[in-house]
């Protein structure tokens, strides 16, 4: 059974070089990874075939303290992603297991992750596995949507400090 996969697009404007940092470095991961409202602290990371991101995403806002205390989730969610393809600053793929809802089976999710030329800087083309179903689908679609704002601001910061 093939698993259903969605697509979400962003245009930054930035040079791939920054893009990729933000994407393989501890400090530009924990400068921007996770939705609204949570932090991470990056444990660990080996950007290559096979190496490993382990990370911790902590909530440290109100509404998603409460989200995850009313449904019965850790504040903190240790996590580890594996990579399957690594072609610097064009390609990025992992999987990770979804092993955080309560009552669902741990599942592996895979995303992908391009950065393409645009006249205005990258297309940043992200590929992610649906979820087990449809609510917890919009929740990760949220959540990157959520995600790709901060990097765009991450980025943006950047460009206004060097330029």
């Amino acid at each position: 059974m093939t698993k259903k996969t969605l697509t979400i697009e962003r245009i930054l404007e930035a040079a791939a070089p920054d893009v990729w940092a933000l994407w393989t470095t501890k400090e530009g991961i924990e400068a921007w990874w996770g939705p609204d409202g949570f932090a991470t602290t990056v444990h660990e990371i080996d950007v290559q075939v096979g190496g490993q991101l382990h990370y911790a995403m902590t909530a440290i806002a109100a509404p998603q303290i409460d989200f995850l205390k009313k449904a019965g989730m850790p504040l903190t969610n240790e996590q580890t992603i594996t990579y399957a393809e690594v072609v610097p600053r064009r390609r990025l793929a992992y999987t990770s297991v979804a092993d955080f809802v309560p009552g669902v089976a741990p599942y592996t999710v895979a995303t992908l992750v391009e950065l393409h030329p645009h006249a205005q800087g990258v297309r940043l083309v992200l590929t992610i596995d649906a979820m087990h179903d449809e609510r917890w689908t919009n929740l990760a679609v949220m959540g990157w949507e959520s995600e790709l704002g901060k990097l765009a601001q991450v980025l943006a910061r950047r460009a206004l400090s060097t330029g």
